[in-house]
């Protein structure tokens, strides 16, 4: 068969039906004292029939909070969400989930996890038996309906998710992240799989909603893909693909649009900032947990060869096997240092970069000190309360509670992490574990 004709299923094909409206969906925890946090902000998504949607952003940007909000696991602080019309109250078995951890009940059969949402439904057992059954022979797990999760690979764990969500006809297949725990080779069958059966309208479904970090797949998948943005998560843009099935990754016109995405995503805000400032800078600056060792290893690949200090990113993340979820925390903190700048897609190594690559470790610890102390508030702040107490000593937890003021207790912990990681490297200041104190017994 050639699949290039069927794009999508041809039973829903020159439809235009609107299967789920969010319209001003926001989500806002409650932080007490400490205020709020807005994880997403006015968020306007469509899902058609005969389509499937990518929502592509980074971790953090509220894309698998408006998930569960679609799938009616929670309830957003504000806006609407409807099927068909109607709003979404609790669950539906118009809408299915694939998670991203498979979520398998371990004392149960491949058949009894597929049969589990009919038997809730109140299904009789030959009508599930035989709807399981078919399911199962779908998603290609025929021969292993009494196996048990332990004795089954990732990937064929996953496939077990996809039929369990499938066997009740849903009319939306949500999927948050569903490749991203499995490795690459077992991950690329499962998507190649699974766009077969969609391509050939063997899936009882007439749309696809998915979140993913991985920009090639979202081309790959995806009609259109919404990218979000961070601190609130908001839509930034829509990019329509319009390209036939199967899709071709080194065809020109795939990589134009992987290219576009990555000039997008990696675009600066409008800088409004003092001379050596950082846009959004400030010590309450959520900052990536992202190891030296990983900076210094990003920095040495970009001064080698091919790249001699300039790289294109998504060739650049193929070389490394990297998503955006990976890569972009990566460049982002050398952007921060001033070891690299990010634009169009590009990173490049600046003056200071090209140094840290061709210098001894000594010279690189003082470097990374030098740009620590001048582009990392937090780190500066950290230093001068140290260097101002006779003790030369502070408790962690008076500068977590700071960052709590102004973020959630999950960022707190990880930006904290983070500039102690760094400063360690650079022995800017030290870190006691057990007394969760932060000193100055180790710098000179």
């Amino acid at each position: 068969m050639d699949k290039t004709v069927l794009k999508t299923n041809p039973d829903l094909a020159n439809t235009n039906t609107t299967l789920v409206s969010a319209k001003n969906v926001c989500q806002v925890y409650d932080k007490g004292a400490a205020g709020s946090l807005a994880v997403l902000e006015n968020v306007d998504v469509e899902l058609r029939a005969n389509e499937i949607v990518g929502l592509l952003g980074r971790s953090g940007s509220g894309k698998s909070t408006l998930l569960r909000a679609i799938a009616g696991l929670i309830r957003p602080s504000a806006g609407d969400i409807t099927f068909q019309g109607k709003p979404v109250v609790g669950t539906s078995s118009e809408i299915a989930v694939v998670f991203q951890s498979f979520a398998l009940f371990p004392w149960l059969t491949v058949m009894q996890n597929v049969e589990l949402g009919l038997e809730a439904q109140g299904v009789p057992y030959e009508e599930r038996r035989k709807r399981a059954l078919a399911a199962i022979d779908l998603i290609g797990l025929d021969g292993f309906e009494s196996a048990y999760p332990k004795e089954l690979s990732g990937g064929m764990r996953q496939r077990v998710g996809l039929a369990r969500a499938l066997v009740v006809h849903p009319s939306v297949l949500l999927m948050d992240e569903p490749f991203s725990a499995l490795d690459v080779l077992t991950a690329e069958t499962l998507r190649t799989d699974i766009l077969d059966l969609w391509c050939e309208g063997k899936m009882p479904i007439k749309s696809i909603l998915m979140v993913t970090h991985n920009i090639e797949e979202a081309v790959l998948m995806c009609d259109r893909i919404l990218i979000f943005g961070s601190n609130p998560g908001r839509v930034i843009a829509e990019i329509h693909v319009d390209l036939p099935q199967p899709r071709n990754r080194l065809g020109p016109m795939f990589r134009r649009l992987v290219e576009d995405i990555y000039a997008r995503m990696t675009a600066k805000p409008a800088p409004s900032m003092k001379d050596g400032g950082f846009p959004g800078m400030g010590i309450a600056m959520a900052l990536p947990d992202v190891s030296t060792n990983l900076m210094s290893g990003l920095i040495e690949t970009i001064a080698a060869e091919p790249y001699r200090g300039q790289a294109d990113l998504p060739p650049l993340a193929t070389d490394l096997r990297l998503d955006i979820s990976e890569l972009f925390p990566v460049a982002e903190s050398l952007q921060l240092l001033r070891f690299a700048d990010i634009e169009g897609g590009d990173i490049k190594l600046t003056p200071a970069g090209l140094r840290f690559s061709d210098s001894e470790m000594d010279e690189r610890k003082r470097l990374f000190e030098q740009h620590l102390a001048t582009y990392v508030p937090l780190a500066a702040h950290i230093r001068r309360i140290l260097d101002e107490r006779p003790s030369h000593r502070a408790p962690a937890g008076r500068f977590r509670d700071e960052l709590e003021d102004h973020m959630s207790e999950d960022y707190a912990d990880r930006t904290l992490k983070a500039v102690t990681n760094w400063a360690r490297y650079a022995e800017y200041f030290a870190y006691e574990d057990t007394a969760d104190v932060f000193t100055l017994e180790n710098p000179s």
